[in-house]
């Protein structure tokens, strides 16, 4: 159970995203030393690697209490609150205007990679004098930092899941010349990326947010450019989950996700391909070949693996974890957002009590702390963070009074409608057999 933090040592912030960036923001609230690591070179180093998405969950959701009280001390005058932003307007219009407060600015280290996390003179085996010893954040040049706390808010966007069904990667899928053909989630289709898809067969292998997203990017490439094709492969016997909510939803976008896609395997214009296990993925005369467990074939000239993303939890290797053994969150938290249960709508809120682990005072939040579950939103990963830092601050009431108010999906899974000129999205997950949210 992590106590106040005192001592010489600030509390480390991995990650200069939303949810990292608004636990320093709350960290500062509360008077607390911190440290922001960002292993890329500025504030939201990867929303701005999809930058061109848009999210299904409007501004009002997307921004921070603690980040918007120091914003609009400011003088920041926020986005209306029903638009849905990019994420390249999340990123100028939140993010860096966030980090560049004098408050944050001063705290935040950038081109910082992690590479390991330990304790001062402990191993992961000893347990005399655990509590006392001050953490050690080791970057990948090799210098320690210590640390009185960790918040890893790293996410889980450079992990993604591999094309196999059964968790490993398909047959030949690791192999260089098969990985010339195969793209990751959220191409920019109608942008940077259009040249690689144009006039081509594309498919999309995975049942999610990401994989509705290109989906509708490459129809409405498909009605501009001759000889666009598109296929859509999903684990799933069925595309009810993917489809979600529709107007049952209660955003808009995202339900509208699901409405569009629909119409598009209605209408012809992506050919759908249920219960296809990915079990190998082979090059073949210039082509690219998914080969599932049952035999089928389906060649194209290119594929988008997006089969959602997974925790690398190989950083806190010397810390003491228990993890779930099906999703890879904590214990406490894994019946909260079990797929299998839940929908991002359908989410209890949980703060401090549900993210703990037996190595006190390390913390994986935002994405990162959901795991293998695709039930993430935004605003959950702000709730856990002003639950920790309170923890952090020994204000155990404030830590534990988690209040989140979720809009409801309507069904597990959802997903812009093919009349909308850009896919509504939220932050990139999705599994291949069918996924739920993020915002």
């Amino acid at each position: 159970m992590a106590g106040r933090v005192d001592g010489p040592y600030p509390v480390v912030v991995i990650g200069a995203g939303p949810v990292g960036l608004a636990a320093a923001a709350h960290l500062h609230e509360r008077g607390l030393p911190f440290t922001v690591l960002e292993a890329g070179t500025s504030a939201g180093a990867a929303v701005t690697e999809w930058g061109h998405v848009q999210l299904f969950s409007p501004w009002r959701y997307n921004v921070d209490h603690a980040a918007r009280r120091l914003l609009e001390a400011a003088g920041w005058v926020g986005p209306d609150p029903d638009l849905l932003p990019t994420g390249a307007e999340l990123v100028e219009a939140y993010l860096r205007p966030l980090a560049t407060l004098p408050q944050i600015a001063r705290h935040v280290r950038y081109d910082a990679p992690v590479a390991a996390i330990g304790r001062v003179g402990v191993d992961r085996v000893r347990t005399a004098g655990r509590e006392q010893a001050p953490f050690v954040v080791r970057l990948a040049t090799g210098e320690d930092v210590l640390a009185a706390a960790v918040v890893d808010a790293s996410g889980t966007w450079r992990t993604p899941n591999v094309l196999g069904a059964n968790g490993l990667p398909a047959h030949g899928e690791t192999d260089p010349q098969t990985r010339t053909f195969v793209d990751p989630a959220l191409p920019d289709v109608l942008g940077v990326d259009r040249e690689r898809y144009a006039g081509r067969h594309t498919v999309v292998v995975g049942a999610g947010h990401s994989a509705a997203n290109t989906l509708l990017a490459l129809a409405e490439l498909a009605a501009q450019q001759p000889g666009t094709t598109v296929t859509w492969a999903t684990r799933s016997g069925s595309i009810d989950r993917a489809i979600g909510g529709g107007d049952a939803d209660a955003l808009p976008g995202r339900g509208a996700l699901g409405t569009g896609v629909k119409l598009l395997v209605d209408s012809g214009r992506v050919r759908l391909v249920t219960g296809f296990a990915v079990h190998a993925v082979t090059a073949v005369d210039g082509n690219i070949q998914l080969t599932a467990a049952d035999g089928r074939t389906v060649t194209a000239d290119r594929i988008v693996a997006a089969t959602g993303f997974r925790p690398d939890h190989r950083i806190a290797a010397e810390l003491r974890l228990d993890l779930d053994p099906v999703l890879g969150c904590t214990r406490a938290l894994a019946p909260l957002i079990d797929p299998n249960d839940h929908s991002c709508g359908t989410v209890r809120p949980h703060g401090v009590d549900e993210l703990t682990q037996p190595e006190p005072g390390y913390f994986a939040v935002g994405m990162k702390s959901y795991g293998r579950a695709p039930t993430f939103l935004m605003a959950t990963g702000y709730e856990q963070v002003r639950s920790v830092a309170a923890a952090l601050a020994g204000d155990w009431v404030a830590a534990r009074d988690v209040q989140l108010d979720l809009p409801e999906t309507g069904v597990c899974s959802a997903t812009p409608s093919v009349d909308l000129p850009r896919s509504e999205l939220g932050l990139v997950t999705a599994s291949a057999g069918g996924s739920c949210c993020a915002g």
